[in-house]
């Protein structure tokens, strides 16, 4: 399968350099110079991965992952910044708007591609699900179709980004079984992918907000749990 990928930046070298050793993998790989066009390309496009710039022209990073996870057709899409920003504060805003994952420039491009590889690869394997799961959780009805990467709440689909999809799919396979933090980050991100500790909690406050409070429930110290 030649998985598009959309290369969002204001650099050209960047674009072309990046592009270049993405094409080269294999990978069908589209180039936008700022958010504006980017929104543009991937409704046109409806890439498979977006890599994404944060400092840029016209419209930033964040204002467009925020504006591609709006989007129904982006649901399944994963978003990853690449940036020179390596804070803390820039990665959880990042990650509170959507995004599947953070790489910090400098990077060499044979890490880029084994990065992309992987993340892809993990995508590949979310999808190798079977029907949907349905439960009762209180006075709620939750259904997951892993297939599809749908959650509908009493008959109402809801729209997640990836990693709150997979987070979500992983805690709902086995209720009342705690996860630890350690399961959760390997299992969702993958142990070569290095995350904050504060990363899950983003995650998990933000689906709370979506399914119910009570459905995820905190073992203090240990990790979390669906009920």
């Amino acid at each position: 399968m030649s998985y598009r990928i959309l290369l969002v930046d204001d650099e050209p070298d960047i674009l072309e350099f990046v592009g270049f050793n993405l094409t080269k993998e294999g990978f069908d790989v589209s180039t936008a110079p700022n958010g504006l066009i980017a929104i543009e390309k991937a409704r046109k496009t409806l890439p498979h991965l977006v890599l994404l710039d944060v400092m840029m022209p016209e419209m930033d990073g964040m204002e467009v992952c925020r504006k591609l996870r709006e989007m129904p057709e982006m649901a399944n899409t994963i978003i990853v910044f690449l940036s020179a920003r390596g804070e803390d504060e820039s990665q959880l805003r990042g990650f509170e708007l959507g995004a599947d994952d953070y790489i910090t420039k400098p990077i060499h491009p044979k890490l880029l591609v084994s990065r992309i590889k992987a993340i892809l690869k993990r995508r590949e394997c979310g999808s190798e699900t079977g029907e949907a799961e349905v439960a009762m959780a209180g006075k709620d009805v939750i259904t997951i179709d892993r297939e599809r990467f749908v959650v509908v709440k009493n008959g109402n689909e809801l729209v997640l980004p990836r990693k709150e999809f997979q987070l979500l799919a992983l805690l709902y396979s086995k209720p009342q079984k705690v996860f630890s933090r350690e399961e959760i980050y390997a299992t969702v991100w993958g142990s070569e992918v290095i995350v904050g500790d504060r990363t899950i909690d983003v995650h998990i406050r933000k689906l709370r907000t979506k399914i119910g409070e009570d459905h995820i429930v905190t073992i203090k110290g240990v990790g979390y749990k669906y009920q």
